[in-house]
């Protein structure tokens, strides 16, 4: 067991550490953990064999459970709103178009089975946000016409309706359902998915508003455990997971609700680690010595399904809109498959469904092309159509942008002796850039007036600009005990470094702002700053 916990811990950190160069290099870094994945597979160089797609699926459907949940939460719906007609055409209509004209072309020019076609086309069919997002994050990719909240809008929400074809021609390969039982089961994805993910949204909403858990991170947990919630009861119910989890997303993230920043922060951090399951894993599952026989067949569906299936729904669509050509083309090249046709793939192994072809390797060969080449080129094409917008910024499309100056609070207890005790607001004199922003009294807050007085016991947060640049000081805490040399003397008496400084000391479980006078006595804690260069 410990050993097993090892060798995942060193491919996270390996996976990081790669992530952190392939941007340079101009490597995406999804493609960077599906060639790790195949680096420790059984045809790689440390040998490990992994055949258990059953545990597969498991890992990779929940991994798209956040995945889906965060594409939903990061978009900005002001921005979003503007697009979201043609959006939403392009995440259902357009993926329905896309499985059929992919699926049409396996069935007559490659000579598969006809529900078979129709699966890959379904398993294909859906565009992949994390590839999506992270190419118009690391790239600062400023798109003209709003085609970014297009694209981040049509991937962040079109693999449910991929989802729902992968499970209905699955159910139709198995021969054991009705035309009846397919409408019943539309039905049940699209409405049931919906209402869990609305209701859901509302349920963490009144949660995250009304409880005060008093411990940092909580809030976190709590979205966490609510994302789960709502894909798991709507699958239980019959209703679409994926869709319910990425409507709880999009609604929860355009509240404003406590701690949202740190709730961006954590669920970036856990996105990734799933990003890192799911492409790790589908390079540890490949076997690049079987794809000999499926190279040409897989090669002639990504050609077609990047040339002429993806540009034919894209143009349908987009066209009676009045979209500009280039921008269509751009949205037609930016149609990247990753996670869910990984996920979608596996279920189609998994399934009791009789498969003729090798499905997995066939997703793994167009993942692989999609990535790599289309990935690589996005930037590139959207310089050479001019779709490049100098004006605006893309991060405006995300919910954590922020234009503002970046604000650090102080708490101040205002005791007996202290100068600004029993004095209005309007009396003191606070220091240049900062303000006044609360009074805690009695464990109430109060939002101070130029008349609110200051009573002993009060705790005043102040609020000022922080520094942009991230902080590179080092602190040190020091207690001083009965042997301590600097037992007795004043701060100003103390030989420090020139690098060095007393800001504050504890005394008695109480802050004390250090002074070049202060005596230090038995027992403080001194906190020194050391300045890093």
């Amino acid at each position: 067991m410990a050993l097993y916990i090892l060798i995942a811990a060193v491919i996270i950190i390996i996976c990081l550490t790669v992530s952190k160069f392939s941007s340079k290099i101009g490597v995406p870094v999804l493609l960077a953990f599906i060639f790790l994945g195949m680096l420790f597979g059984c045809d790689g160089i440390f040998k490990i064999q992994f055949d258990n797609f059953s545990f597969a699926e498991t890992i990779c459907s929940v991994s798209l459970i956040f995945i889906m949940f965060y594409g939903g939460f990061g978009t900005n719906w002001k921005k979003a709103k503007k697009v979201a007609a043609k959006s939403v055409l392009l995440s259902t209509l357009g993926v329905v178009l896309t499985a059929g004209i992919t699926g049409l072309f396996c069935f007559f020019v490659l000579k598969f089975d006809f529900l078979e076609s129709m699966l890959i086309g379904a398993v294909i069919s859906s565009t992949d946000a994390a590839s999506v997002f992270s190419i118009l994050r690391s790239k600062r990719l400023n798109l003209k016409y709003n085609t970014a909240s297009l694209l981040e809008v049509e991937s962040g929400s079109n693999d449910p309706c991929a989802y729902m074809m992968t499970v209905i021609i699955l159910t139709l390969m198995s021969g054991k359902t009705s035309g009846i039982e397919i409408l019943y089961m539309i039905f049940a994805q699209i409405v049931f998915g919906a209402a869990i993910g609305v209701a859901t949204a509302f349920l963490a909403y009144f949660m995250l508003k009304k409880m005060n858990f008093g411990t940092n991170g909580f809030e976190s947990i709590l979205v966490f455990a609510m994302a789960l919630v709502s894909y798991s009861l709507s699958a239980v119910i019959g209703g679409n997971g994926y869709l319910a989890v990425y409507i709880t997303g999009i609604i929860l993230g355009n509240k404003e609700i406590p701690n949202k920043k740190s709730l961006v922060h954590f669920f970036d951090g856990i996105t990734g680690l799933m990003q890192i399951l799911i492409f790790f894993l589908l390079g540890l599952t490949a076997f690049p010595s079987q794809m000999v026989s499926i190279i040409l067949p897989a090669l002639a569906i990504a050609l077609f399904l990047t040339f002429v299936a993806r540009p034919l729904s894209v143009f349908a669509i987009l066209t009676p809109f009045s979209c500009p050509l280039r921008q269509q083309l751009l949205v037609s090249w930016s149609g990247l498959r990753g996670a869910a046709s990984i996920v979608f793939a596996i279920m189609a192994v998994v399934s009791p469904a009789y498969l003729k072809n090798d499905v997995f390797h066939v997703v793994f060969f167009i993942v692989l092309f999609s990535i790599l080449i289309q990935g690589t080129l996005i930037p590139f094409v959207a310089k050479h159509l001019d779709m490049i917008d100098n004006k605006s910024d893309v991060m405006k499309t995300f919910n954590d942008y922020t234009k503002e100056v970046p604000v650090q609070f102080i708490k101040l207890p205002i005791t007996e002796k202290h100068p600004w005790v029993n004095k209005k607001v309007s009396q003191i004199r606070f220091l240049p850039n900062t303000i006044l922003t609360l009074i805690i009294r009695d464990d109430k807050q109060l939002v101070p007036r130029g008349n609110t007085i200051l009573l002993e016991g009060d705790i005043a947060v102040l609020s000022g600009p922080s520094l942009e640049k991230k902080f590179t000081g080092h602190l040190t805490e020091i207690e001083i005990d009965a042997d301590s040399e600097w037992l007795g003397m004043t701060l100003c008496e103390i030989d420090l470094e020139s690098d060095k400084l007393v800001t504050l000391s504890k005394r008695n479980n109480r802050i004390v702002i250090s002074k070049g006078k202060t005596s230090v006595k038995e027992n403080d804690i001194l906190i020194i700053n050391k300045t890093q260069k």
